[in-house]
């Protein structure tokens, strides 16, 4: 946080980080394990040369447990090899697999610790980082597209923070390189580890429109300047949504009900608004700032560039509104271009 407040410690993850402690130590105690096999059979081979106090004889079982006090230094000396043979096979064979478990134990300790500091320090520094970035609250199917589209646009992905509870859907974010933070979105304390006091932007994908209507009213309360934008499934929850905060709503179940019927008069405008959805490739959506130079009348339509509308003092002016017929400093203009231009 910008304030320098208390973390709440809540799991984030990273992108680019390496294999998890837990995965390091069962590698390592499988290698051990094998080690303590290891010298259990050798003994076990030779153990006509091992003295036995209580029956003479070495067992499986005997086998093992002097390769458990032996690889580990314990070393109780009620079963010790007492032939030549037995002697050369712990010199050559059970000697270095004990330096190698002891290697193996005081490396995984030191190398545990050096992850934890190591991943402290990653936390640290993307922390210091985190500004004017976006959250998107949700990594499901809207929340990949929305990503997609961001990263389309030029966001680096380091500027981008996946709130999700689902830990397989933050491994995707990861994948992807985002950073994310693991809880609900509906909580101050899961907002604020993202940033979001110093977020410039906040994408509401959700599953549940009172799950979004809570997200965007408690990220409203601690950012006021933040654009917020969120997406419903049912058109009645839209006003919910705008007096949470919200900037920007979409309804996703509506929007796909629109298609659907127009698709059925007219089949290519689904292949039109498709292409409008996918960015850097056809045709495409644009804004831009209007300079000192560009005020006045609005230029005749050109190739590059179709004026839809203006956005002036927060209002959006259509095209066909007599007040789009001239340009001011200050508006800003979305454009329709062509990639093929």
């Amino acid at each position: 946080m910008a304030d320098g407040k208390a973390r709440s410690g809540l799991p984030i993850d990273l992108p680019g980080g390496d294999a998890s402690p837990l995965r390091k130590i069962l590698s390592r105690l499988a290698i051990a394990l094998a080690l303590i096999a290891l010298v259990a059979g050798v003994s076990y081979a030779g153990r006509e040369g091992y003295a036995d106090p209580d029956d003479g004889e070495m067992s499986v079982l005997d086998a093992f447990y002097y390769s458990t006090v032996t690889i580990t230094t314990t070393g109780y000396g009620d079963i010790r090899p007492v032939s030549e043979g037995a002697r050369l096979v712990t010199t050559v064979v059970v000697t270095p697999a004990r330096v190698l478990f002891l290697i193996l134990l005081v490396g995984t300790t030191l190398e545990i610790l050096a992850e934890r500091s190591r991943e402290a320090f990653r936390l640290a520094r993307w922390r210091r980082r985190l500004k004017d970035h976006t959250i998107v609250c949700g990594y499901g199917v809207k929340g990949r597209s929305a990503v997609s589209t961001l990263l389309g646009k030029g966001t680096r992905p380091e500027q981008i923070v996946a709130i999700e509870p689902d830990p397989q859907a933050r491994a995707r974010a990861t994948a992807d390189g985002l950073a994310a933070v693991a809880g609900s979105a509906a909580t101050q304390e899961v907002l604020l580890e993202a940033g979001i006091e110093t977020a410039s932007a906040l994408i509401v994908a959700p599953d549940r429109d009172d799950t979004a209507v809570l997200i965007a009213l408690t990220a409203r309360e601690l950012n006021t300047e933040a654009t917020i934008v969120a997406a419903v499934r049912e058109e009645e929850n839209v006003h919910l949504l705008h007096q949470s905060g919200a900037d920007a709503v979409i309804t996703s179940s509506g929007a796909a009900g629109r298609l659907l019927g127009l698709s059925t008069e007219t089949p290519q405008v689904t292949e039109v608004m498709e292409d409008l959805l996918t960015v850097g490739e056809g045709l495409d959506l644009a804004e831009r700032k209007i300079g000192p130079g560009e005020a006045g009348p609005v230029p005749r339509p050109v190739h590059e560039a179709i004026m839809l509308a203006i956005v002036r003092d927060g209002e959006v002016i259509r095209f066909d509104d007599e007040r789009a017929a001239e340009l001011r400093e200050g508006d800003r203009v979305l454009e329709l271009f062509s990639h093929r231009h």
